[in-house]
């Protein structure tokens, strides 16, 4: 088997990463998309987070797959082709991968190139005898997978880590229904959901004390003053993050300390003192409420499975109609 490089998707351009910042600094309020945290330096400080006490998420669904590896196997079911979108480190999905070893193949997709080609290098060792084609691309994008040219077989999206909530709910449906596209009737998501809980626990959790948390929303503009040639005072911004309990997310913010311009390809954005960029929001859901998001997708809940406190669920759906 060749260990080729992950195939590259060009819908991240620089000219698209420029056109996506002037229009969220140029916005009311300004924001930056969330999918630009993940360069190399970002997705390892992602990693970082995930290991946080107060970072729950992570090692709660962890726990959940776990107890449940083998329902969730074979719900997957043995011949598939396994599809992740977002793979990170593809730490969790090594639970499935090893529940599954007749998978006929593993198609991870990530935003970040470099951390994707280091991941598929370490998978490849472990598993020598699975098909694994890493794609590069903006998952949020419609996305074409090729066909398996001898038979089609069952496909199965992997969406951990609820970061369907990093979407707004329109967005989620329009997201939901590009993965019934590319699953087709038949195939299946397995999809991790945050579920609502007390603001506490939901603000230490994207604040931590170590500032882990901070580094990585702060990084963001780091890429901005490397890649686009800004220049942000990373010291002229704090980072901030408050849960909206009407909104039912957690918001994170870069927040200008006092009044300033930054420059950005050219172009001048005034801050005021207390003026934020919001970069990132994590919606929090109940159970209810992905099932209305998965069914405007043609999705059917067919298992669910949740940890004691019932702060995170995995839920599986099944592509049961065309749109």
């Amino acid at each position: 088997m060749t260990h080729e490089p992950p195939t590259l998707v060009p819908s991240d351009s620089k000219q698209s990463f420029l056109n996506d910042v002037i229009d969220g600094l140029s916005a009311t309020p300004k924001t930056l998309p969330s999918k630009y945290f993940y360069d190399e330096a970002g997705s390892a400080l992602f990693d970082r987070i995930t290991e946080l006490d107060v970072y729950y998420p992570t090692r709660t669904e962890r726990g959940i797959m776990r107890t449940h590896i083998r329902e969730m196997a074979e719900a997957v079911g043995s011949d598939s082709v396994l599809i992740e979108y977002g793979s990170g480190s593809s730490e969790k999905t090594r639970l499935l991968l090893d529940a599954l070893p007749n998978l006929t193949a593993y198609i991870p997709i990530d935003i970040s190139a470099e951390h994707l080609a280091a991941t598929t290098r370490r998978l490849r060792m472990a598993y020598p005898n699975l098909v694994i084609s890493p794609i590069a691309a903006d998952y949020t994008r419609p996305l074409v997978i090729p066909d398996d040219p001898v038979q089609r077989r069952k496909r199965v999206v992997y969406f951990p880590g609820s970061t369907i909530g990093n979407f707004t709910p329109e967005e989620a449906r329009q997201f939901l229904r590009q993965i019934s596209a590319v699953i087709g009737m038949g195939g299946g998501l397995l999809l991790g959901i945050d579920r609502k809980k007390d603001r506490d626990v939901l603000e230490r959790a994207y604040d931590d004390p170590e500032g882990v948390t901070a580094a990585f929303n702060m990084n963001l503009l780091k890429r901005l003053n490397r890649e686009l040639g800004a220049d942000f005072d990373l010291d002229a911004f704090s980072h901030e993050a408050v849960y909206n309990a009407e909104m039912s997310r957690v918001e994170m913010h870069l927040v200008s300390i006092g009044k300033q311009t930054v420059h950005v390809n050219g172009e001048a954005f005034t801050f005021h003192a207390g003026e934020s960029i919001h970069t990132e929001n994590s919606f929090k859901f109940d159970v209810s409420d992905a099932v209305e998001l998965a069914a405007s997708a043609g999705l059917e809940l067919v298992h669910e499975w949740t940890d004691a406190n019932e702060w995170f669920s995995v839920l599986y759906f099944a592509c049961a109609k065309r749109l």
